[in-house]
């Protein structure tokens, strides 16, 4: 399918009715093929254990204005690629708009015209608003994305609830409870090779598992409810240092490094300012292992993360995360975060918030919580994210993930996390939507004020194909 698109800005100031106007071509990504493409976990195969699940024709067809139905744009030029399907961290939309009215507070987002925007012969003509209070900033770039990205992007004042469609949930309840609580305690998930890594810690060691989970491909005996997920590897590797919790709690997690290390860290969070934190660090390849404790002076910790397998349901809640090298834990007032380097104990700085965070989990509220998570490289936590220069943005706290307590993986649009509550447990599968359908760089950037409007008019159309002679 050959696409090609057209963007005009029209920018009017509303005092001299002057009309800045700028024209530009797109190239189209893979994104949208790429939902088409894959069919991880048999998300598009009506199963006997799905709980609930997208109707594509209903849900995403149309292509536009559904997949194809809002706008994102952009303060800095975007990476010109067809396999470039999501801005990087530090360049998130300053502005964005959907396939309807803006009726929110949102004044990043404005609204389609509803009139002018229409179904084509051949494809589709978008047109967007934004008054004089909406979509101020500077414009370097545009891209065409889904009808939920252009919602409100990776979060805004109004929410983030949209920037996670919901495709596929799944009921894993046949599974037997020492395998979903190992699926439970994922750290890393490879869709490629189909192996989900595992980490707990038993008996003063560090059990890593590797476990085969069918996403892409699927066996002779192997069903697609996670039932028949086998164990690959499994070795311990016993510490010194390192302490999980008393007799009583656990109180830390484990995340991937993404340096070639596993990690875990442990501490039962501090209102007095010297946290103690006991911390391993396992090499990848072949095990070796270090670990200490250390004192963090005038460092008021919340939770690291808490997890119970003792219990008659698999349980864990994750607090913090980890990012570049460094852990992220919430101040025990909730006013900011801790950014501690994994391998420099000295090396902690406390980013305030701004405001006192609710810090309440990502999904409902249950034996088993997530509170943070990584996506795309972004930090989000209930009423804040971090980008890529750690700077903080509040947005409207919301649940906008299903039962959760695992990380989410990522692989292209699609994202898988394991979760569940008082033994009802599910695996779901999601979309990012705030992808790049399209990457359109403008010759010069331009700058929309609290003077002037802007109309934005976006023709995509359908191309025949040319035959090479």
């Amino acid at each position: 399918m050959n696409l090609k698109g057209r963007m005009t800005i029209e920018l009017t100031d509303s005092n001299t009715g002057a009309v800045e106007t700028v024209t530009e071509e797109n190239m189209i990504t893979e994104a949208v093929n790429d939902l088409f493409a894959y069919n991880p976990f048999g998300i598009h195969y009506t199963t006997g254990d799905t709980i609930n699940e997208v109707e594509w024709y209903k849900t995403m067809l149309p292509i536009c204005p559904k997949l194809i139905g809002g706008i994102l744009l952009f303060s800095k030029p975007l990476t010109e690629a067809v396999a470039n399907i999501y801005p990087p961290t530090d360049n998130l939309p300053v502005a964005y708009a959907s396939n309807n009215v803006n009726s929110t507070a949102d004044v990043a987002r404005g609204s389609l015209n509803q009139s002018e925007s229409k179904a084509l012969d051949n494809g589709y003509k978008f047109v967007w608003e934004f008054t004089p209070s909406q979509g101020n900033g500077t414009i370097a770039a545009a891209a065409l994305t889904s009808c939920w990205g252009g919602a409100n992007a990776f979060g805004s004042s109004a929410g983030t609830k949209a920037t996670f469609q919901m495709m596929k949930r799944v009921n894993i309840g046949d599974v037997a409870d020492a395998r979903k609580q190992m699926l439970f305690n994922a750290v890393a998930f490879d869709w490629e090779k189909e192996i989900l890594t595992s980490i707990t810690y038993k008996d003063s060691a560090v059990v890593i598992r590797k476990l085969r989970v069918p996403t892409f491909t699927i066996g002779l005996n192997e069903q697609l409810n996670d039932s028949t997920t086998s164990i690959l590897e499994e070795k311990s590797v016993a510490t010194t240092s390192f302490v999980w919790g008393d007799d009583y709690s656990v109180w830390g997690d484990f995340f991937d490094g993404g340096d070639g290390y596993w990690y875990g860290f442990s501490s039962e969070g501090n209102s007095s300012g010297n946290a103690t934190v006991t911390w391993v660090k396992i090499k990848k390849d072949d095990l070796t292992m270090t670990d200490g404790s250390w004192t963090l002076t005038k460092a008021y910790l919340h939770r690291i993360g808490t997890r119970d397998e003792a219990t008659s349901y698999p349980e864990r809640n994750i607090y913090s995360v980890m990012r570049g090298g460094y852990l992220y834990v919430v101040a025990y007032n909730k006013k900011g975060i801790y950014k501690i380097n994994a391998n420099n104990q000295t090396d902690v700085t406390l980013i305030p918030f701004g405001f006192t965070s609710a810090l309440k989990p990502l999904c409902e509220s249950g034996s088993c919580e997530v509170y943070m998570t990584v996506v795309n490289g972004l930090i989000m936590g209930w009423d804040f994210i971090l980008d890529a220069s750690d700077k903080v943005t509040k947005v409207g706290g919301a649940v906008r993930l299903e039962d959760a307590v695992s990380p989410i993986f990522q692989y292209k649009n699609y994202l898988v996390q394991w979760g569940g509550s008082y033994g009802n447990e599910y695996r779901t599968v999601y979309i990012l939507t705030p992808y790049l359908a399209s990457i359109n760089n403008l010759t010069q950037t331009v700058e929309k004020t609290a003077e002037k409007t802007m109309k934005i008019t976006y023709t995509l159309t359908q191309e025949a194909e040319t035959k090479a002679s």
